[in-house]
């Protein structure tokens, strides 16, 4: 076991602490569990507290370009209160639930490039140092995979997944950024969109699926953002027909049955009534992108995040991602991110 010494503010002969989080991805919504090892310094230390912040890498988009920091997304107090003997091993187990609104971090064993980690502080005798940062895997929902299969059937390909700063109006998102899924588009929509872009921001009760086309312009008419929402139950997954849906999905966005650039329709947090468990969708509506995001009514993308580029497979975009090559300017950032033993890497805001 490799424990890492607090060298900041608590000093050289400090306690040393490890969090190993339990094996396995976790869900959106899901369970986090795990153990925080500590190893007693050169003296007896108070052990004030131990806080478990969920950090995430997303990119910002400023006036003079964009740049990238890490954002505590949730905090959670695992333990404290006792005292820690010199070099003695104490260890403090944590369950704590997740976000709805997590990102994934991988599809079918196969990281996206999506950077989460979990980092511990430690406050002793009331100084305060972040020693330790984790890797966080997330898989997908039950209804988040069976669209991204969807897609995937329907014949889009994955170029790459990010995390934006700013929030999408006419939803009900609930953390300071949210996900991106950039896919190249299906063949039989190539000549009208460059890419269409998907976020889940899910709840206790279901989703919204917020899809974004580029559209092409034409001989007449300018190239433009669309965005829509829909808004599907987390139940009877299995008894849809999502390939169905989805086409009809895409349809209605390519099509220009959605809004434009920062034009939102109806309330402003919900377009309909509760979540559906019968129907797959329960409301449908318009969505926008704020001054963070993409949907300004210019035509603005921006490229691949934090470099992450996998290869897409004809055959699906689950296989797509399961078969691609991973960018190794991709691995090497997120090398980085997790050998900073403070947690504060390069470019972090907070």
């Amino acid at each position: 076991m490799v424990f890492k010494r607090l060298l900041g503010s608590l000093g050289v002969g400090g306690p040393t602490v490890d969090t190993v989080l339990d094996p396995g991805t976790v869900l959106p919504g899901g369970t986090l569990s795990g153990q925080v090892h500590l190893r007693g310094g050169d003296a007896d230390f108070t052990i004030d507290h131990i806080t478990l912040e969920l950090v995430a890498r997303v990119e910002a988009e400023l006036d003079d370009g964009e740049a990238e920091g890490t954002v505590v997304f949730d905090r959670f107090t695992a333990g404290g209160g006792f005292r820690l003997a010199a070099g003695e091993l104490h260890s403090v187990p944590f369950s704590v639930m997740l976000p709805w609104e997590t990102p994934v971090t991988e599809l079918h064993g196969q990281a996206l490039g999506v950077v989460l980690g979990v980092r511990t502080e430690l406050a002793v005798a009331g100084a305060k140092d972040k020693g330790d940062l984790d890797p966080l895997a997330v898989g997908p929902l039950p209804v988040q995979e069976a669209i991204l299969e969807a897609l995937g059937q329907l014949g889009f390909g994955f170029r790459s997944a990010d995390l934006e700063g700013g929030r999408i109006g006419g939803t009900g998102q609930q953390l300071p950024f949210y996900q991106e899924i950039e896919l190249a588009p299906a063949p039989q929509y190539a000549s009208q969109v460059n890419e269409i872009e998907v976020t889940f921001l899910a709840t206790p009760g279901g989703m919204d699926v917020i899809l974004e086309a580029d559209k092409r312009g034409g001989l007449f008419a300018g190239g433009h953002d669309a965005v829509t929402r829909f808004t599907v139950s987390h139940y009877g997954v299995e008894q849809i027909n999502w390939h169905t849906e989805v086409d009809r999905w895409v349809h209605q966005l390519v099509e220009d049955h959605a809004s434009r650039g920062a034009y939102g329709a109806g309330d402003p947090h919900h377009s309909g009534g509760p979540y559906g468990h019968g129907d797959p969708y329960a409301a449908e509506g318009h969505a926008y992108k704020d001054d963070h995001g993409h949907g300004d009514g210019h035509g603005h993308r921006s490229g691949p995040g934090m470099g992450t580029v996998v290869a897409a497979g004809a055959a699906g975009l689950a296989v797509g991602v399961v078969g691609g090559m991973v960018a190794a300017e991709v691995v090497d950032e997120v090398g980085d991110f997790f050998e900073d033993d403070d947690g504060e890497g390069e470019g972090d805001e907070d």
